[in-house]
């Protein structure tokens, strides 16, 4: 049987681009791009935003698209075929898909917990707890509800990452129900994970336009829209703005980790990858920009709200000092009242020591990540009638985004471990079953009262630079080791005809991004993260609970040295493969099979791109029916050598 006839495949078209879509749109477009977005220059960070997309977004994503479709293997294979050197590229992305997947479900547990916890009224995080029905609790009041709710009932955080805290067990309740999730959508691979992304990868797009109506029609959402869009041209001479910008494309889009060519390896050889690729991108950034709108719209109905309670407290000590009668003064005469008082605004703020309120000032207390979704916009929820509702919309928004994205993680592991053979020797359901175990395991770290620190240094080392690496070395294998122009004459034989406009244009794209362009943008990138982690203290921000607040604290040495193993996990395969590769080579003369002898007629070889440079025969010695049927190889066997065969790689002839 052909491996095109063993593989799975997608039961249709939106199957596959609902996966992809799934995988690329991730909690990263809703809780970092609209961070981005307000602290770059608002509408001016689209410029370079958008110009990242096209050379340096999208042609790496058609890279791991077509590689994948052409080669029908998962990253570790792919990568094989198109050189043996280059086998350590494909671990490398295992290994990447796997640490990221771990941290990552605890993401998806802290969203179970704030669930289970939404089906409340009020929701716990509404006001501060009592101690002894008296008094507030002093760590609360200091902070916020909110804030005490995420770092205290939630992670029960400790004062620095040394400070371990011992497993929470309410958390350990969530972290195994989040990995039972995703076992159970995987244990079928495609079969089952491609029937739920149905519901995953639309589900989130509902919870959007829910919150998009309701946000816009909220008081005070026009000031949050005008802020986040309202251009500073002027940061764009900022080099800083352009590299953030190539960055937020890179990571949201999920690129190096394997998952992407995994998931288009079980797409049919003649689907057209040049449309899905337009398609996964175009999605992906329109998402960001949707979630933007609604993320700043009801955040600017949340400072509008505080503004106005912050000035009703001020009016109050204006009426008392005043001996003025309630009603004198409103919200809407505030302004006018200082100014006729004391001359101006700031003023009568200054002489009768009232608090300075400002919608601006609430808006610019930008926050991204976690603290954007369990903090910031878990008390703005708070302030909108019906807040459970909508707690239980945006965390189960929350939820589903992350699943599609972990389905992409664990894919760039499994169908790695599938094409080496594993599924041969176990089951899919155990091999399933196997990395989600060793996944839980370590994943116990996150879930410390110190998990949340941890968490941030794998995010660090294991989520950033080696993508980066990764990224730079598949568009090389491609555009120059391989050469673009043999990549792109197998690529014709499944590619749509350029008959038109369109077509031609995507062609001669792909020629100036795919060798030149994006890997020139790749290798500044890399170059800018390595400077500004030189110039930049090892540094996180502890929370502390007689302040109420988070305090910068420096790395202690052992982390910084488990930090650095993580990244050469992540990277070291690279060099490594090569090497073993050249051994081989130089000292054994073949590679990790044997070289099928002259007179041993009767076999056919299949496709493989693995040949021996260790026996100067000339082919022609060969029997026809070995050679035959071999001509369209990834890899040129070198002149003058004996093909180097796998023993999976022969089949009987009839």
């Amino acid at each position: 049987m052909s491996d095109e006839e063993e593989r799975p495949q997608w039961d249709n078209k939106a199957q596959f681009l609902l996966t992809c879509i799934g995988f690329a749109v991730g909690l990263g477009n809703v809780w970092r791009f609209p961070y981005q977005l307000q602290s770059n220059g608002g509408g001016a960070f689209l410029i370079p935003y958008l110009i990242m997309l096209v050379f340096e977004g999208i042609p790496l994503l058609y890279v791991e698209l077509t590689v994948g479709q052409w080669l029908r293997k998962g990253s570790m294979g792919a990568w094989i075929k198109i050189n043996p050197f280059l086998k350590g590229l494909g671990i490398c992305s295992l290994f990447v898909s796997f640490l990221v997947g771990m941290y990552y479900n605890t993401i998806i547990a802290w969203c179970l917990y704030y669930l289970c916890n939404s089906f409340q009224d009020p929701l716990p995080w509404k006001s501060c707890p009592v101690v002894n029905g008296t008094s507030y609790i002093t760590e609360c009041q200091k902070s916020s509800s909110s804030e005490y709710f995420w770092y205290r009932e939630t992670l029960h955080i400790t004062s620095s990452i040394e400070v371990s805290g011992g497993i929470q067990t309410h958390l350990l309740a969530t972290m195994i129900l989040a990995w039972m999730i995703v076992a159970l959508c995987l244990i079928k691979g495609i079969a089952s994970s491609g029937k739920v992304v149905y519901v995953t990868a639309t589900f989130p797009y509902l919870v959007l336009f829910c919150f998009l109506v309701r946000g816009v029609t909220l008081r005070g959402a026009s000031t949050g829209l005008r802020y986040l869009f309202n251009p500073k041209i002027e940061l764009l001479s900022d080099p800083q703005i352009w590299l953030t910008a190539s960055t937020q494309i890179f990571f949201s889009l999920s690129l190096a980790f394997g998952g992407m060519i995994a998931f288009s390896s079980y797409n049919p050889k003649d689907s057209d990858v040049e449309v899905d690729t337009l398609i996964v991108c175009v999605t992906n950034s329109v998402t960001s920009l949707l979630a933007s709108v609604v993320i700043f719209a009801v955040l600017g109905f949340k400072a509008t709200v505080d503004y106005e309670t912050c000035v009703e407290g001020n009016i109050q000590t204006l009426l008392d000092f005043h001996d003025l009668p309630e009603g004198n003064i409103t919200v809407d005469t505030y302004d006018t009242f200082l100014i006729e008082r004391y001359g101006s605004y700031f003023g009568g703020i200054a002489e009768r020591g009232l608090t300075n309120c400002s919608v601006e000032a609430n808006l610019d207390d930008g926050v991204s990540g976690t603290g954007l979704a369990f903090i910031v916009f878990a008390d703005a929820i708070l302030e909108m009638p019906g807040s459970p509702i909508w707690a239980i919309l945006f965390f189960l928004m929350l939820l589903t985004l992350g699943l599609d994205s972990m389905f992409g993680n664990i894919e760039g592991v499994l169908t790695p471990l599938n094409d080496i053979g594993l599924t041969k020797k176990y089951r899919n359901e155990f091999v399933v079953v196997g990395i989600v175990l060793v996944s839980f395991l370590v994943s116990l770290t996150f879930i410390q009262g110190s998990g949340n620190y941890w968490l941030d240094v794998f995010d660090k080392y294991a989520g950033s630079i080696p993508l980066l690496i990764i990224a730079f070395f598949e568009l090389i294998a491609v555009g120059w080791i391989y050469r673009y122009d043999r990549f792109n004459n197998e690529l014709s034989k499944f590619l749509k005809p350029r008959d038109n406009l369109f077509r031609k244009a995507l062609y001669w794209f792909w020629w100036a991004t795919v060798p030149i362009i994006s890997p020139i943008l790749l290798l500044a990138v890399f170059i800018y993260y390595i400077y500004d982690s030189i110039i930049t203290p090892l540094k996180y921000d502890a929370w502390q609970e007689s302040l109420g607040d988070n305090i910068s604290l420096s790395y202690p040495g052992y982390v910084i040295a488990i930090s650095v193993v993580i990244t050469l996990i992540c990277t070291i395969w690279i060099p490594l493969g090569a090497v073993v590769e050249l051994v081989k080579r130089v000292f054994c003369g073949h590679q990790t099979g044997r070289v099928l002898n002259v007179g041993e007629v009767g076999y056919s070889v299949k496709e493989t791109g693995h040949y021996n440079s260790g026996y100067d025969h000339n082919l022609a010695d060969l029997p026809r029916a070995v050679t035959s049927g071999n001509d369209n190889l990834p890899y040129d066997p070198p002149a003058n050598k004996f093909p180097y065969i796998d023993d999976d790689n022969i089949s009987k002839k009839e």
